[in-house]
């Protein structure tokens, strides 16, 4: 029917990915993919499945599949071969799911980990239609002569997409922890996500069995961020709306952390950047090990923080440490997030669930926000007392180095650089937030209206959208201050 250098291409087509299945078992070796088909189809108990003579051949004599420079095919023949390989993806990965082998969402985070695909199969499924894609799987099951699950023909029947389940619950004793379940995306924040939060907040914060939240983060990281092709794709559809809306929700669910009844503790043991960051903040206590990490990239991207980032963290150490670390985007080991008060428990890694059961049996603290650094002597937090004074911060927002400060000095020219690569607007922008803190002083709420109230004017800045599809691009924005 085709060559395997056909099919390899219109896989590359049909799966959105860079490298076809014959170029794949090439990379890996034949017999690692003859051992892997062997293994499916008797684990699955579908013979279909056993690896085909031709590999088997392959195998035995030791050689590699001939891939040809020629792809091009019929438009009928390449329908027949997408349809046959979406449809025998869409039928394993059922019946993995209803072997109980893993969640839907794990199916998906395998394919996008391990195989690098930007999407998985049952988000392939979901924009095709569960419907249609449960037609190329009958099809496929009728070739290979067994049935599909039937929870798969029951789904397509009701014509609504599949649903992931992105937050996961776990309560031991009064103790619930929260898991942040998407590490394929380091956990990062996009709608599904925080709206599912938002959910078990609520049922959490009404539950009396329930005496302390904990927030974790599935895989290394704790959250890294909001979901920024989300913000690319919104502003390039003219949708800024969208945006509003899911940044008021996200608003709405770190409330239910900040206004809790319950004792609120992020575990940020791995990387806390923006949104993840504003999310931590949110809680009462934050334990860290030395592996903790924290950044507001959210200047160099051409932007604000937008979740409470310019409000909790003046706050939490002072409006110059916060400027430091809003504002240049400095990244903040363990001890430095540690020593401004980022982190209030910084603890060896062993020792992290007895600091969490103990700071759960303690409740919430006297004093949230004490508004200076929890050690005013620490070399970062002088450091950003006195150059990111008030007095100084006109001449850093014009790019100059402030009177008495020597520019070539290792830290002040660290700083002026960092300051130099952030979009200008956001610069200022974020500059009068972090000002609108100290001015709001104890109504929390007032200085997070103010985030609110802007997102607008910086999101409709042509530097926002350079700034955010040159993170996705991988490449370094040029912003125009416009």
């Amino acid at each position: 029917m085709a060559t395997t250098a056909q099919i390899d291409a219109v896989a590359c087509a049909a799966f959105d990915i860079g490298m076809g299945p014959f170029a794949l078992m090439n990379l890996t070796g034949p017999p690692i993919a003859l051992h892997s088909t062997n293994y499916l189809a008797e684990q699955l108990q579908t013979p279909r499945y056993t690896g085909a003579q031709n590999l088997c051949e392959l195998v035995e004599k030791g050689e590699m599949w001939e891939i040809s420079e020629d792809t091009d095919c019929s438009e009928e023949v390449a329908t027949i071969i997408s349809e046959r390989l979406l449809g025998q993806v869409f039928a394993v990965s059922s019946q993995i799911v209803a072997e109980d082998i893993c969640s839907m969402e794990d199916v998906d985070r395998g394919a996008k980990v391990g195989l690098r695909w930007m999407n998985g199969p049952f988000e392939i499924m979901n924009a095709i239609g569960v419907e249609e894609a449960h037609r190329m799987a009958a099809a496929y099951a009728n070739l290979a002569e067994f049935d599909l699950p039937p929870f798969f023909g029951v789904k397509a029947e009701t014509g609504h997409s599949w649903e992931f389940n992105y937050v996961d619950v776990e309560q031991t004793g009064s103790i619930a922890t929260v898991r942040l379940n998407r590490p394929e995306a380091m956990n990062a924040l996009n709608e599904t996500l925080v709206t599912q939060l938002g959910a078990v907040l609520d049922d959490l914060n009404a539950d009396d069995s329930v005496q302390s939240i904990v927030l974790e983060g599935a895989g290394k990281a704790f959250v890294a961020g909001a979901d920024v092709k989300f913000f690319v794709d919104k502003l390039r559809a003219d949708a800024f709306p969208d945006i509003y809306e899911f940044t008021a929700n996200g608003h709405e669910v770190l409330d239910k952390l900040e206004s809790s009844p319950k004792t609120t503790i992020a575990l940020t043991t791995g990387l806390a950047l923006g949104g993840g960051l504003e999310l931590a903040l949110a809680c009462d206590y934050r334990i860290g090990t030395r592996r903790s990490q924290f950044r507001f990239p959210e200047t160099n991207i051409g932007i604000y923080p937008g979740l409470g980032g310019t409000q909790r963290t003046v706050r939490i150490c002072g409006v110059e440490a916060a400027r430091w670390a809003v504002l240049a985007g400095n990244f903040m080991d363990s001890k430095t997030a540690s020593a401004l008060g980022i982190l209030t428990h910084l603890v060896e890694p062993a020792d992290v669930n007895d600091t969490m059961e103990r700071v759960a049996s303690e409740g919430k603290p006297a004093n949230k926000y004490p508004g200076t650094p929890k050690n005013a002597d620490h070399p970062v937090a002088a450091f950003a007392n006195s150059f990111f004074s008030d007095g100084n911060m006109s001449m850093l927002l014009n790019g100059t180095c402030p009177d008495g400060f020597d520019a070539e000095d290792r830290n002040v020219g660290r700083q002026l650089k960092s300051l130099s690569r952030t979009a200008p607007i956001a610069l200022r922008m974020a500059s009068e937030l972090l000002d609108g803190a100290v001015e709001t002083g104890g109504d929390l709420n007032a200085g997070l209206a103010l985030e609110l109230s802007s997102l607008e004017d910086i999101f409709s800045t042509a530097d926002a959208l350079e700034g955010l599809s040159a993170l996705i691009e991988g490449r370094r924005p040029s912003y125009t201050n416009s």
